[in-house]
């Protein structure tokens, strides 16, 4: 028998499928839906519909034409922590997605989340937010959770205190609608921040012949170890040792686990 919507039931199934990510389901029947591109190899489709989440009413922001939604309540789109900035003395340098750094553009670094996705970070201390684009990785420093350039961290009054707890969730563009009679629920299509090239970094040092001690120590016991060079603000030349190379954050994350059994409590993973 066809259902009342006039979807096939072959079809809704598959519809429901491509919605496997989602998580607020509050609909009673399956109403018409407007026509969802099937997501790309790399992204997922979820459905919103709560209308306050994460403490805040959920307003959409629209980006270059596009609306977007933060994803505050789906596991591995949000996080609290400390935020940093970052600016003049890295002005016109590459980033890690081959941009230049522009201190005046409203970007990020992040450790994990994918390069290009577009996140909304609120400063705990005022309330104010910005919205930002992932260009670049970091923080390389355990206790912070994302890098704003001069510009955003401008926007939310953060250029004195340097460092301030804020909260950030990614933004999920809308690519359909799924009414009810409860809600008329957004669906979002998201880059999958459970996909990528990951390593876990199990210290900074700032002496190479200490780093590669402890690099000589894990190669026995991991398939991939190395160390990355590299320049900080605050440290000057700094040699970091990083193992494993995975291709989902799951996988990163049993590496991080098993460096902390082993004592290394920095430890921390980052999407290369």
């Amino acid at each position: 028998m066809m259902p009342r919507n006039g979807l096939k039931p072959g079809l809704l199934l598959l519809l429901l499928a491509l919605l496997s990510g989602l998580y607020i389901f509050s609909c009673t029947r399956a109403p018409r839906v407007s026509h969802l591109p099937p997501p790309r190899a790399t992204t997922k489709l979820l459905m919103l519909c709560s209308k306050e989440r994460h403490g805040e009413e959920v307003r959409p922001h629209f980006i270059q034409g596009q609306k977007y939604y933060p994803l505050w309540n789906v596991e591995g789109f949000f996080q609290e922590g400390k935020a940093s900035w970052y600016g003049k003395k890295f002005h016109g340098r590459p980033t890690s997605s081959g941009e230049r750094y522009n201190m005046f553009a409203k970007t990020a670094a992040h450790r994990t989340w994918p390069l290009g996705s577009y996140v909304k970070v609120v400063n705990l201390l005022n309330g104010r937010h910005t919205i930002v684009r992932i260009n670049d990785r970091g923080p390389f420093v355990k206790r912070r959770i994302i890098d704003l350039s001069y510009g955003a961290a401008k926007e939310i009054g953060m250029l004195g205190p340097g460092v301030v707890p804020v909260k950030i969730a990614v933004l999920g563009k809308v690519v359909g609608r799924w009414p009810s009679s409860k809600a008329n629920c957004p669906i979002v299509e998201v880059k999958d921040v459970g996909l990528g090239a990951f390593s876990v970094q199990v210290a900074a040092f700032s002496q190479r012949s200490v780093a590669l001690s402890i690099a000589n120590r894990l190669r026995p016991l991991f398939h991939y170890v190395e160390i990355v060079p590299t320049w900080h603000k605050e440290g000057g030349h700094l040699y970091r040792v990083r193992v494993s190379r995975s291709k989902t954050l799951e996988e990163a994350s049993e590496v991080e686990r098993r460096l902390k059994r082993m004592g290394f409590e920095e430890a921390f993973i980052v999407n290369l």
